[in-house]
């Protein structure tokens, strides 16, 4: 049942002659769900803009969520989800949030007249909606956040660290996938720009095994430095590692490895007469 010009006004005026109840009542049901998490006066506040957001909407008509005088409401609800997404709130949570004012109506509306509980089926259906459009939001918001967070790991995982004048190292610690081979070379040929350092040491000593793809990505690391001018050596080849390495027919051809990385830089210093 869609929800008409007349009923919309009704609704409308019912939320703002009563919104001292509506709100009170509206709080106290999401308190419960959220079972203290939030302050009282926090989630007052929140449900004191929300009801000014679901006047407005059906003030001016609003059939559907979607249309142009629930556009501030919209704003609202996905103010809410990224809100609820940042403070560790589930999606179901902060929906349950937006479904609950139909219960906080439902206690201030006259329940002895039939022709209110017609409109509120359609009113219902109304905050269905924007509870729905809430649990989407959140949903896309959370994504965008797991997403920025994996990136961010992903560069703390992958520091380029200068051990001696001329000398860097990239120490991989866990698995190497193509996504993050392509962070460890894009941060190392930025590292041998920025100090221009003309050897490198990439260290898998933390690599827990080493396989053809993870070998690879390696060697393009390696071929990515040796065309910005970078000599690379390869260091961490524990006996596991290097039984590995010959078992799967991997050459590294004339790319120096050592078996620590202490050795790697011992290397370099006595390349470079140091």
């Amino acid at each position: 049942m869609a929800l008409g010009p007349e009923e919309a006004n009704r609704f409308a005026a019912l939320l703002e002659e009563r919104q001292e109840e509506l709100v009170g009542a509206w709080t106290d049901r999401v308190a419960q769900s959220l079972r203290g998490r939030l302050s009282r006066t926090e989630l007052e506040r929140q449900t004191g803009e929300l009801r000014k957001g679901f006047h407005a909407a059906l003030a001016g008509g609003a059939a559907e969520l979607g249309q142009e005088p629930a556009d501030e409401l919209r704003a609202q609800l996905t103010e809410l989800s990224s809100s609820r997404a940042r403070q560790g709130f589930s999606a179901t949570e902060t929906a349950v949030s937006v479904f609950a004012l139909k219960d906080a109506v439902l206690t201030v509306l006259d329940g002895s007249d039939a022709s209110n509980l017609r409109d509120y089926v359609a009113f219902s259906g109304f905050v269905d909606q924007a509870a729905l459009f809430t649990f989407d939001s959140y949903v896309q918001i959370r994504e965008g956040l797991i997403a920025d967070q994996a990136e961010q790991l992903l560069e703390l995982s992958t520091p380029v660290v200068k051990l001696w004048e001329g000398v860097v190292a990239v120490p991989l610690v866990g698995t190497l996938d193509s996504a993050r081979a392509q962070v460890v070379m894009e941060r190392l040929l930025e590292t041998l720009v920025e100090t221009g350092s003309p050897h490198a040491i990439i260290d898998i000593t933390g690599v827990p095994a080493v396989d053809t793809q993870v070998a690879q990505h390696i060697l393009k690391t390696v071929v990515a430095a040796r065309l910005m001018g970078a000599d690379c050596i390869i260091s961490g080849i524990r006996p596991q590692i290097a039984q590995t390495i010959v078992a799967l027919g991997i050459e590294f051809g004339d790319i120096a490895t050592k078996a620590s990385l202490a050795d790697a830089l011992r290397f370099v210093l006595k390349k470079t007469g140091r």
